[in-house]
């Protein structure tokens, strides 16, 4: 009976695919990035990332996804629309030259996708899309730098088509076109930049070229109530202000103070995009109206943006605020973020904060969580033998489970072998002992002290462990365990386990071991 069993775990292992892998264990840290709307200011790139290395090699982390699209991007090209699908219609005429210009625009054809949209625009100037055409002309221009033609498709677009589907889309391209042109000299493209940065106002019909005029929106999710069409306006004037700060700090800076100042409700939305732009640029001024807002800014989500921000600004003044917000705050998103910005800072009280916060027994285990991780991050020789003296002093099954995620991230070599240490400690409970196993074996642990283990295991679902671990190895000395456990193990169960991982091998060694039991 018992081979009849073996043989049908061979059938079922050569049978079946691959399943999913156990979820890792550990949980990891939320860090929610600034708005997308936020980021789309960023024309020259995100050059205040490049302090970021902590987060180098977190992109599968889960609840990182924010931040993982900022590692991405090198300025707007990387946030550019894609033009929408269109249902074939026959009775529609437009229909064939809009599929294939959006081919055009999708393959980087952009001299192509600008000459069908035109098409669209001239052939069909009835059509529902010859306003929306219009949009994507100029977009298609606009990548191959032609900033006069893409300019005047717009203003055709607002002046014909002010109920076109893209008219918001065409505002913000509008005003990073005039940026784009004010930089290359462009007189009266400036004059727009320098008025759109200052406060909203309605101006008298401005001279050709004209911004197109935005048209009525309802409130959008995320406006204040009362506040309809607010982000339609912030987005040009973030645009507008962005640019000039490109072009002329000493007038951008006192205009986004100004804006940093407001306390209304209305204007929270603003505000946050605001501290991004500020965040951008370099000095004292971005050290004072950051640490300025993170204290005194009414608007919680606010606050939050210019915590995070103080992670580019290396000061002694900007850890002092974030000590202070650790230590004050019951925001846990505003904690959050403070605990990021700390990490980010690479000097010592820095790391000092973020490790007595990690052994502080009296702050929310959560908290301290997100603290233990971000030390993992840093590589340190210094933050690694403190978690591994913090590891003995903890009896949250949570934090030390995070203690030993963050040892093995560090790959190193001493962390490796306290990892095997903690896993053979037969005194620690059996799930911290699996989970530093799983660690040691996925960040490289030594094959052949980990195939020796087996044999000094006694726990079986430590057993169980490992098989999985050599499973996840694709060194030939994993499969040859594999093999000899699938052939002398006494437990079925777990020559089971071992028939199935080999299975799932491409080594012929597997496939001839499985034929063998096959047979026997």
């Amino acid at each position: 009976m018992q081979t009849m069993q073996l043989v049908a775990a061979v059938v079922m292992a050569m049978q079946q695919p691959v399943p999913p892998l156990p979820p890792l264990p550990g949980r990891f840290p939320i860090l929610v990035a600034p708005p997308v709307d936020a980021l789309m200011v960023a024309s020259d790139g995100l050059m205040a990332l490049q302090g970021l290395e902590g987060l180098a090699g977190l992109e599968g982390l889960e609840g990182m996804e924010g931040l993982a699209g900022l590692a991405r991007l090198d300025g707007l090209d990387a946030l550019d629309p894609e033009p929408p699908m269109v249902s074939q219609n026959a009775q529609d005429p437009t229909d064939s030259l809009w599929r294939a210009a959006r081919q055009a625009f999708n393959r980087g054809d952009y001299t192509s996708a600008a000459n069908l949209y035109g098409d669209v625009a001239r052939r069909y100037p009835s059509a529902a899309r010859a306003g929306d055409a219009l949009y994507w002309g100029a977009f298609a221009l606009y990548k191959n730098d032609d900033l006069d033609h893409a300019r005047s498709l717009l203003v055709t677009q607002q002046r014909q088509y002010s109920k076109a589907a893209t008219r918001r889309d065409a505002a913000a391209l509008f005003a990073r076109i005039q940026t784009a042109l004010a930089k290359q000299g462009d007189e009266e493209a400036m004059r727009w930049v320098t008025a759109h940065a200052q406060q909203p106002a309605q101006p008298a019909e401005p001279a050709e070229p004209a911004q197109p005029a935005q048209p009525a929106q309802p409130a959008q999710p995320g406006t204040s109530r009362g506040c309809p069409g607010e982000d339609d306006e912030d987005d040009v004037r973030v645009a507008a202000l962005n640019g000039l700060l490109q072009m002329d700090a000493g007038s951008a800076l006192p205009i986004l103070q100004k804006v940093l100042a407001r306390r209304d409700g209305c204007s929270a939305g603003l505000r946050r995009k605001a501290v991004f732009i500020i965040s951008q640029k370099r000095g004292s001024e971005t050290e004072n109206l950051l640490l300025d807002v993170a204290q005194h800014d009414p608007d919680s989500e606010v606050r939050q943006q210019a915590v995070f921000w103080l992670s580019q600004v290396p000061t002694d003044r900007a850890v002092g605020m974030l000590d202070s917000i650790l230590r004050t705050t019951d925001d846990e998103e505003l904690r959050e973020k403070a605990l990021f910005a700390l990490s980010q800072q690479r000097s010592p009280r820095a790391g000092q904060i973020l490790r007595g916060y990690a052994e502080n027994a009296n702050a929310p285990s959560d908290a301290r969580e997100k603290a233990i991780f971000w030390l993992g991050q840093q590589h340190s020789a210094e933050n690694a033998a403190f978690l591994r003296g913090l590891y003995g002093k903890l009896t949250d099954e949570d934090l030390k489970e995070k203690v030993i995620f963050s040892l093995s991230q560090m790959h190193d070599a001493d962390n490796n072998r306290w990892l095997m240490d903690i896993a053979l400690n037969e005194r620690e409970s059996t799930e911290m002992r699996k989970k530093a196993l799983f660690w040691a074996g996925q960040t490289g642990g030594d094959l052949a002290q980990l195939s020796g283990l087996y044999d000094r295991m006694q726990n079986r679902e430590m057993k169980e462990q490992l098989i999985f671990v050599y499973s996840q190895r694709h060194e030939p000395a994993a499969v040859d365990r594999l093999i000899q456990i699938a052939k002398t193990e006494q437990d079925k169960e777990l020559r089971k386990k071992a028939i199935f991982w080999l299975g799932q091998s491409h080594d012929p060694r597997a496939a001839q071991i499985l034929l063998e039991i096959i047979n026997q």
